[in-house]
């Protein structure tokens, strides 16, 4: 890990969690966490009554989907897939799962 990490205070589907990352990548971080609760938000509306796990899992099926749908051919699956891994392992020891 490099070493002018800063943090990071970020909300993802009404928890909040704390983060290190570079200076560079913050403002990307953001958005992409934008764009994350929005897309929960949005399937709330679509689909009442779920739980907030069903709509997270939602949104990661929405991101992997959206990513083979635009042809993107550049990024790299492991990385994604790793990033994704850490992120439900984060969700699964917050919630006590």
């Amino acid at each position: 890990m490099s070493d002018n990490l800063i943090p990071a205070n970020i909300m993802i589907a009404d928890r909040h969690f704390r983060i290190r990352v570079e200076p560079a990548d913050e403002e990307t971080v953001r958005h992409s966490i934008k764009i994350i609760n929005d897309k929960v938000m949005e399937f709330k509306k679509m689909f009442p009554g779920k739980d907030m796990q069903d709509y997270v899992s939602m949104v990661l099926i929405w991101f992997a989907t959206e990513f083979k749908a635009e042809g993107v051919s550049s990024i790299d699956t492991e990385a994604v897939m790793g990033k994704l891994k850490q992120l439900e392992a984060i969700l699964d020891s917050e919630l006590g799962e």
